[in-house]
């Protein structure tokens, strides 16, 4: 896993910052060179390694066109930038501060070095760490909070492969952020879980994906260790990162990831699945397939009887290399309306690259939302963005503002 991760990484800061030179270099011999043999040799791989090179660097150089609402969006800050590859995020507002958990590691890709940072802060600007938690010798990320009877739970998922495919849910849970109990695995094993939510303070709900895809299925609990299955959410179409909201009536809606394909390249049908479902939740009628964008990471909320969401968003799709999906598309943090017809988007966050997987807090009329994203100042594709660091900010978004729209 490690020397995989490792190696993927080098051979893209070879193209970034070598390729052009040893492309030129080559095609150089290939003209001057006399024998036939080197000229072939020089132009065969001197060509597609100056053309690849220079695509990389391109990818890594042209400006970013995010489109960031001003009247939305009204500020937006770093709160880790220290080199690593930060990312997959969480945040609660929990005993009059912010608690932010996001993974650190030297990449997007799975890695034993990887840990689930905490950390804490009065005003979401000046932070303090808190503690540090590792799996090793596996992975672990998507680390999900929860406050159930006032102890802070953690949910994460482990995961052993270079390509990240977790295969099961952990759990542990603190008093004060600090100090952690050991991690204990969640029953029954091969479930996914995404973030726990409640209506009443009593019954806590949690959407779950299967650990092989296409499958997503709704748990409930009351103390938040021991889960029972009460139905399934959507089957097929390769779904997965499901999330959940209380609708003013009681019912739920959820989002799902639809991928369609496990493919670098996407799938041109990649999308939202949008489903609900009446108390007791033991059934549920799915309400469309968005288009609008395959919602990874999704971070629902709800503010005024609206549902809102966080998320990933791709902003140009077609062709081969840019179905959705795609590792070779630029990609956005973004905020929707999540409506039964569908996704409605009304503003990208700062980001870029490999970016989004973000928790939200509501307070009063402000939207409080920690993310992560690649060089907000550059629009590198998804994948230059998993090779590269990448940076937890927070955005401070106007509710008032988003609920004119």
């Amino acid at each position: 896993m490690k020397a995989t991760g490792n190696s993927l990484q080098l051979l893209f800061f070879f193209f970034r910052y070598c390729g052009m030179v040893m492309g030129a270099a080559l095609i150089l011999l290939g003209t001057f060179a006399s024998l036939v043999p080197l000229k072939l040799v020089g132009f065969l791989l001197g060509v597609p390694l100056l053309g690849f090179s220079a695509l990389v660097v391109y990818w890594t150089l042209r400006r970013n066109e995010a489109q960031v609402s001003a009247s939305i969006v009204m500020d937006a800050w770093d709160i880790v930038a220290d080199g690593k590859h930060n990312s997959n995020t969480d945040l609660v507002y929990w005993k009059g501060a912010f608690y932010l958990v996001h993974a650190a590691a030297p990449y997007h890709l799975g890695s034993p070095d990887c840990k689930l940072v905490v950390r804490r802060s009065e005003d979401g600007h000046s932070w303090e760490q808190l503690s540090a938690l590792q799996v090793a010798p596996d992975d672990i990320r998507d680390p999900k909070f929860a406050i159930i009877e006032d102890r802070l739970f953690l949910y994460a998922l482990k995961n052993i492969s270079w390509n990240p495919e977790p295969y099961t849910t952990v759990f542990t849970t603190s008093q004060d952020g600090v100090h952690w109990e050991p991690f204990q695995e969640i029953e029954p094993q091969g479930w996914l879980f995404w973030k726990p939510k409640t209506s009443d303070g009593l019954t806590y709900y949690v959407p779950a994906y299967w650990w092989e895809h296409g499958r997503s299925v709704l748990f409930s609990s009351t103390d938040g260790i021991h889960w029972r299955q009460l139905s399934e959410i959507y089957t097929g179409d390769r779904n997965d990162e499901t999330d959940i909201e209380f609708l003013p009536d009681g019912r739920l809606i959820a989002t799902a990831r639809l991928e369609f394909s496990d493919s670098i390249l996407g799938h041109p049908q990649g999308s939202t699945l949008i489903a609900t479902s009446k108390p007791p939740y033991h059934a549920w009628q799915v309400q469309t397939k968005s288009r609008v964008t395959r919602l990874d990471g999704p971070s629902l909320f709800q503010h005024r009887e609206r549902v809102y969401a966080v998320g990933r968003y791709q902003p140009v799709v077609g062709g081969p290399f840019s179905q959705m999906g795609s590792v070779f598309t630029r990609k956005r943090t973004s905020l929707f309306k999540v409506c039964e017809e569908g996704l409605v988007r009304l503003s990208d966050l700062p980001s870029a690259g490999d970016t989004a997987y973000s928790g939200a807090v509501v307070l009063g009329d402000e939207l409080f939302v920690s993310y992560y994203t690649s060089d907000v100042r550059k629009d590198y594709v998804w994948v230059a963005g998993m090779l590269s660091p990448s940076n937890i900010r927070m955005a401070r978004v106007s509710l008032d503002a988003v609920n004119t729209l």
